[in-house]
């Protein structure tokens, strides 16, 4: 099955959390803070592998889940970084945040690999928190969240050329007589219901690959028949070959079928009509096919090469033409620097690192920073408590608590734990 679309969920995993010892030993007096530190959450990777040509495997797959790193031990031993999340996708595999729509990755190198999501560090045990004035913690962390993502991953072919055209113009046959590969051909409509790719070669030796996809009609763009579900296949290539059944054999203008096609990949996207295209006039040995070209050649004034891929003829004329054509096209970066999450420029902006709100009785205080800090604290000893108070009143929550009316004794919420105001 060709899946080239998923949607999923990531989850990193969170830290190893911080342990909380004390060194206890006969003739070691006044022995010390001895808690190590947790490990590393595991990381979720995703990793180029050429012998996959679907997201067939993702399909299926509702989460990603990274394993915790250990929890730090007793002995000022620290705990193991849990093991990274390897995710196979195929080459061509974009990568985009749902949320942001900003793009985490393009994979269109065989080595590509992208973290998708980091792994929440270690929480520190007692012995990282020792100071002068502290000697002796009577705290530590718990491992920071690993960081949760739902992603849309999308497959788009990588081929140089890419074979265009309405249903039974011969697109298979011509790339069945050109490569190896062996679609399905018959003699009715979306008999290609998946993209084939082949490895061509010119009679000089340049070799390109040449991508048939399934035949498009009259809005395909908006998701007539097949949909513009391949047409995201063509985006990658350098060359369009429109190929165009010239003999009329179904009834169809060739020409007609020449704007269509045109139509729908503007469409689509107005950037495909930029790209080089030639023109692969099939089917020339059936009668009614030299005529019909004389008067298409009236209305185009493009180069047109006449073939008949059932007989073999004409092909190797256009391969080399192909070839010639790819010489002098780059490659050129199917995004642009601003569409990559990597390339955003953060202005600076000072805002306030959380929100408080006030529903019902309750005042509930929202913020990334405030709600990391609180799933990092352990509330098992007094003096965490006292650290994570200490730390609120630091940003000027308290302050702002007492300006919005906050009285002793009302209770304050951060995510689902409530607390009582002093």
């Amino acid at each position: 099955m060709f899946i080239d679309e998923v949607m999923i969920k990531v989850e990193a995993g969170n830290g190893g959390d911080g342990c909380l010892a004390f060194r206890r030993e006969k003739y070691i007096p006044m022995g010390g803070p001895f808690g190590g530190n947790g490990g590393k959450g595991a990381d979720i990777k995703f990793v180029v592998d050429e012998g996959l040509h679907t997201l067939i495997d993702l399909k299926y797959m509702k989460k990603i889940k990274g394993e915790k790193g250990e929890n730090g031990r007793g002995k000022n031993q620290d705990g193991a970084n849990a093991k990274d999340v390897i995710v196979k996708v195929p080459l061509g595999t974009i990568i985009t945040d749902n949320d942001t729509g900003m793009i985490l990755a393009d994979l269109k190198h065989k080595e590509d690999e992208v973290v998708v999501a980091c792994g929440g560090r270690g929480g520190r045990g007692n012995t990282a928190f020792k100071t002068l004035n502290n000697p002796a913690p009577n705290f530590a962390e718990n491992g920071e969240p690993g960081e949760t993502r739902t992603l849309k991953v999308e497959l788009k072919l990588l081929a140089d050329v890419g074979l265009v055209g309405l249903p039974s113009v011969g697109k298979s046959t011509i790339i069945s007589c050109v490569s190896k590969a062996r679609p399905k051909i018959a003699a009715y409509h979306f008999t290609t219901l998946t993209p084939n790719l082949g490895v061509c070669k010119s009679k000089d030796g340049r070799s390109f690959v040449m991508a048939d996809l399934p035949g498009l009609i009259e809005g395909a763009s908006n998701g007539e028949g097949l949909g513009d579900r391949f047409l995201r296949h063509i985006e990658r290539t350098r060359v369009i070959a429109h190929v165009i059944d010239m003999s009329g054999f179904e009834g169809r203008d060739p020409y007609d079928d020449y704007v269509t096609i045109n139509q729908e990949l503007e469409k689509f996207s107005k950037d495909l009509l930029k790209k080089p295209q030639i023109i692969i006039a099939n089917k020339m040995d059936l009668e009614n096919a030299q005529e019909n070209l004389k008067k298409f050649r009236q209305k185009v004034h493009e180069p047109i090469y006449e073939i008949s891929a059932i007989t073999n003829t004409g092909l190797e004329e256009v391969i080399t033409k192909l070839a010639d054509m790819l010489d002098k096209i780059p490659y050129t970066p199917l995004y642009n620097e601003e569409s990559f999450e990597s390339h955003v420029l953060y202005k600076f902006k000072k805002e306030e690192p959380y929100t408080i709100v006030k529903e019902g009785n309750d005042f509930v205080i929202k913020g990334e920073e405030v709600e990391k800090l609180f799933r990092m604290t352990k509330f098992n000893t007094e003096e965490a408590i006292q650290r994570f108070a200490k730390k609120l009143r630091k940003m000027g929550i308290d302050d702002k608590l007492i300006e919005l009316g906050c009285k002793e004794g009302d209770m304050v919420r951060i995510l689902d734990y409530y607390f009582e105001f002093k």
